[in-house]
């Protein structure tokens, strides 16, 4: 009697598509080599083949969030009124992913994430007369705005999922705001203030 041929090792996309799905039915904390690897029906070990440890994975699905945050990313050159519209798309596809903003702060404190939206918020900064490492500081500034501003969203919904908290009840006002009115107006204090000191560079 022949043996069942072996199947198919996975490459490395199939491996982030199974940490997607997973994340999306567990979140980060279930998000465990264990359960990305009974999703593939695989032997844990066989995700080291393609990822040295859970951190290079969680990297990879960072970067898959992220994804084409701007659309522009990669272009010669970025108006600088679009900052905002950079800024905004970057909380749009953390938002599309349960704990999204939390794991890619996660990816980039570790070093282990290039941020397409960090580089079109930079050079939006250079557009507008600020030199290299100012328009790195400006960018930063607003990359970690909208980490922080979605990671506190995305926790308050879930604990309002799971009867943690009451999402209409004593929350700051924009803790939680389908429009992005309070994102939007803190967002357009950053952008006035990188203005204002390149105004004065």
């Amino acid at each position: 009697m022949n043996a069942a041929p072996a199947p198919a090792r996975n490459d490395k996309s199939a491996v982030v598509d199974a940490a997607m799905r997973v994340l999306s039915e567990n979140g980060l904390p279930g998000l465990s080599m264990r359960r990305i690897a009974d999703e593939l029906d695989v032997q844990v070990s066989a995700l080291y083949w393609h990822f040295p440890n859970k951190q290079a994975l969680l990297a990879a699905v960072s970067a898959r969030i992220v994804g084409d945050a701007d659309a522009t990313s990669g272009s010669e050159g970025i108006a600088a009124a679009d900052a905002e519209v950079v800024a905004a798309r970057l909380r749009d596809r953390l938002l599309a992913h349960r704990d999204g903003a939390e794991i890619v702060s996660s990816s980039l404190a570790l070093g282990l994430l290039s941020l397409p939206a960090h580089a079109d918020l930079a050079r939006a900064g250079r557009e507008l007369g600020l030199d290299d490492a100012a328009a790195e500081i400006a960018a930063d500034t607003v990359v970690h705005y909208v980490i922080g501003y979605t990671f506190h969203e995305q926790q308050r919904l879930y604990a309002a999922v799971v009867g943690a908290a009451d999402a209409s009840v004593d929350l700051a006002p924009g803790q939680i705001d389908e429009r992005g009115g309070s994102f939007d107006a803190g967002l357009r204090m950053i952008v006035a203030g990188v203005r204002a000191t390149a105004a004065v560079s």
